[in-house]
């Protein structure tokens, strides 16, 4: 398990758009399972839609790849340094299932498909109360940056 000050010491993303609350459980190397509070005071909810909000798609796609980031640097002392970052690479198959709303518990689960080249693949599934409400194939990769 994950609380917030280990997920902001293993990823560089934070608010607005740091999407994982908190790591619930975690196989070094092969799956993981986080959350997500998904909360009327979030500023995507001021436009996406003031009526009827409704977390965007793609925002429900980057919480998964924030989830698998953070598996990828699941082991003891691993984190994203100031060296380095997590792209992704490519997404497939994904599909939306039902809308996720504020006050959802949005539950991230992501697992090691294959390693290959330096290319991470996963599979990510986001469900709400046990609902599916997306799935996709993820593709990432490590690139060391340059220091500014």
């Amino acid at each position: 398990m994950m609380d917030i000050h280990t997920i902001l010491k293993k990823i560089p993303h934070r608010y607005p758009i740091l999407l994982v609350d908190r790591v619930l459980e975690v196989e070094a190397g092969k799956r993981i399972k986080a959350l997500k509070n998904v909360s009327i005071n979030e500023p995507v909810f001021l436009g996406h839609f003031p009526h009827r909000p409704v977390m965007p798609g793609v925002l429900i796609l980057e919480a998964l790849a924030q989830a698998a980031a953070l598996l990828s640097f699941s082991g003891e002392g691993e984190g994203s340094g100031e060296d380095s970052v997590i792209y992704f690479a490519g997404i497939d198959g994904a599909r939306f299932k039902r809308p996720v709303e504020p006050g959802d518990q949005l539950i991230l689960e992501v697992e090691v498909d294959r390693i290959r080249a330096g290319i991470h693949k996963f599979k990510a599934r986001a469900s709400v109360a046990g609902e599916l409400a997306a799935e996709a194939e993820l593709m990432c990769t490590m690139r060391k940056i340059a220091p500014c």
